[in-house]
């Protein structure tokens, strides 16, 4: 999987109820901070508008893409915490890692009643994510197997794709 960057109309974190963001967050012990239209995004790996993380914590603006603050939620949730203890930055994460974080952050965008999976997995394609099979609709459905038992053996989801609010343990 990789992440070209486009300039194009996707769901923005001003699209989002604040609330709704934090709820979904707080079940794992991460924390959002909202910054203003201009600031600089602290821990950010591709630079703004792009979510940054550090240690449990995710940087967004209003104008950050809602797929990234999932993508990044979802680093923060699969990382090792050995790696979460002092991250900024980087994930640091491998391949299956980074195919678990892309299955979680589609799981997690049907708990914002604002995005859910259609939407997410529209915008990821429109942003220029990229799959083996295509389009990322065709690898979440037919070839992201070993993402979902990566996330099932660090008891991330469970059987029926429910994320279970816990962060990485091992």
């Amino acid at each position: 999987m990789a992440i070209v960057q486009r300039a194009c109309d996707v769901l923005c974190m001003r699209d989002l109820v604040p609330t709704a963001v934090t709820v979904l967050l707080h079940r794992f012990g991460i924390i959002v901070e909202w910054l203003p239209d201009t600031a600089p995004i602290k821990g950010s790996f591709w630079g703004a508008p792009e979510a940054g993380i550090v240690r449990t914590t995710v940087y967004v603006r209003p104008d950050t893409p809602v797929h990234s603050f999932l993508h990044e939620t979802c680093h923060i949730i699969c990382m090792a915490p050995e790696i979460r203890a002092g991250h900024s930055g980087d994930a640091a994460s491998d391949d299956s890692e980074e195919a678990a974080v892309c299955y979680l952050q589609i799981l997690l965008s049907d708990r914002l009643a604002a995005v859910g999976r259609d939407r997410l997995m529209s915008d990821m394609d429109a942003w220029g994510y990229s799959f083996r099979l295509g389009n990322t609709r065709r690898w979440f459905e037919s070839d992201a197997v070993d993402a979902r038992n990566w996330l099932l053996q660090h008891r991330l989801i469970d059987e029926f794709d429910h994320p279970t609010g816990i962060l990485r343990k091992l």
